[in-house]
């Protein structure tokens, strides 16, 4: 029973984020989104721990003092912050996080939106990624500027709604960035 509970969670979300992906025009992504959650490592402690209303990763970590799905899943999947998170090669900073090419930070505020839906169900609002970003904000390790397209987004959500997000990632956002392509190209 709860295989099949994780696996319809694990199937609605992958749903969710190629819907936000589709709509921002990142269909690779949408389609490769989260494909980590199918293999045994991921998808067996995923089973064991289900609860359905959150990750299985925090009753995985609650359990062992970590998560081995969790440690794989971040290694695997260039959307995850913690996937960008390195040593400085300024020695006196430590480890920090590194700058996300945009587009992986756009799949990340999809996947938050997402897992917003997935998991509050019915009690879903506009402002719940930020208000889950908020909740964590203080332990987060992000690049400066990673952090303030990832918060600009999750407010204009909470501020505007859905619809006017995705457009302005869709025409703003990866726009900009396919034209920073194109001229780099021309060099």
């Amino acid at each position: 029973m709860k295989m099949w509970q994780h696996l319809k969670t694990i199937m609605h979300h992958k749903n969710l984020v190629r819907a936000g992906c589709f709509k921002v025009g990142l269909y690779r992504q949408g389609i490769m989104h989260d494909w980590s959650k199918y293999s045994p490592v991921e998808f067996l402690v995923g089973c064991k721990y289900y609860q359905g209303n959150m990750s299985p990763n925090n009753a995985e970590r609650k359990d062992k003092g970590y998560s081995s799905a969790w440690l794989h899943h971040k290694g695997r999947n260039k959307h995850h912050m913690e996937y960008w998170i390195d040593y400085s090669v300024n020695k006196d900073e430590g480890i920090c996080g590194m700058k996300m090419p945009v587009n992986y930070v756009v799949e990340m505020f999809i996947d938050r939106v997402s897992a917003s839906k997935n998991y509050q169900k019915e009690a879903y609002t506009d402002r719940s990624p930020l208000e889950y970003y908020e909740n964590g904000k203080n332990i987060h390790i992000l690049h400066p500027d990673t952090k303030e397209l990832l918060e600009k987004l999750l407010y204009m959500l909470a501020e505007e709604g859905e619809e006017k997000t995705y457009d302005y990632i869709r025409r703003e956002v990866l726009h900009n960035k396919n034209s920073e392509r194109r001229e780099e190209k021309k060099c």
